[in-house]
């Protein structure tokens, strides 16, 4: 039996590798260029002593910041990857005018990892492109409905709301339409599945596919389930 019925478990596993290749190399890569970066040292005094971090501490600390910022840019790709695997979607890569498509769904989505990655003037223009996917005579997405995804929601909201995005150019939000909207991650992986808590699943099923792909061991899964839970309530 494979892990998830969404997802086979060698792309499950594909996918799992690739992220954690990401991370391995981005944690190689903050101990490499450490000393190439400029650190605040006033910041550096403030930090230690604010923090009661003594020098080791500090240094891991800051060596972690820095190869967290560098994997956080990619998890967004993971779920975009996963979505790709899943029968009737398909990533369409980076570049591209939409991140994934279902056919079939007649759905297009634009996937961010959490609900504060794009500023809020950027969200305009997502807004702009997504209209003009599903509204124009003859384009090959006319008439899907065009999602912006949060995978991560503001204080553990669930919603699929239509997307009206502030633009204070005009000093208005963009103009509400069925065909534009907003949603987060657990609702999205609904959506696309037709499994209700099919991102509970994958969370639930990724600490052992990590295991199966690497050396580490996880000491406390209830840990991360607590993090879980409060991100999607």
């Amino acid at each position: 039996m494979p892990r998830l019925s969404f997802i086979s478990d060698a792309a499950l596993t594909t996918a799992v590798k690739r992220l954690l290749d990401i991370a391995i190399k981005a944690r190689t890569k903050a101990d490499k260029d450490f000393e190439r970066n400029v650190i605040d040292p006033f910041a550096v005094l403030f930090e230690m002593s604010g923090f009661k971090a003594d020098e080791a501490a500090w240094l891991a600390g800051e060596k972690n910041r820095q190869a967290q910022k560098s994997l956080q840019n990619h998890v967004g790709t993971f779920h975009q990857a996963i979505l790709g695997m899943m029968q009737g979607w398909q990533d369409l890569g980076t570049g591209s005018v939409v991140d994934a498509v279902c056919p079939d769904k007649k759905i297009i989505a634009e996937i961010k990892n959490k609900h504060n990655t794009v500023k809020g003037s950027d969200k305009v223009k997502v807004y702009d492109q997504m209209e003009t996917l599903v509204m124009t005579k003859g384009h090959q997405y006319k008439d899907f409905t065009a999602y912006y995804v949060e995978i991560i929601p503001k204080s553990g909201l669930r919603y699929d709301k239509e997307f009206t995005p502030p633009d204070s150019a005009k000093g208005q939000p963009r103009r509400a339409n069925p065909l534009i909207r907003q949603i987060d991650g657990y609702s999205f992986y609904a959506l696309a599945t037709g499994v209700p808590d099919a991102l509970e699943q994958l969370f639930t099923a990724l600490p052992d596919v990590i295991e199966a792909c690497s050396d580490y061991r996880f000491a406390d899964r209830a840990f991360a389930n607590a993090f879980f839970h409060k991100a999607f309530g």
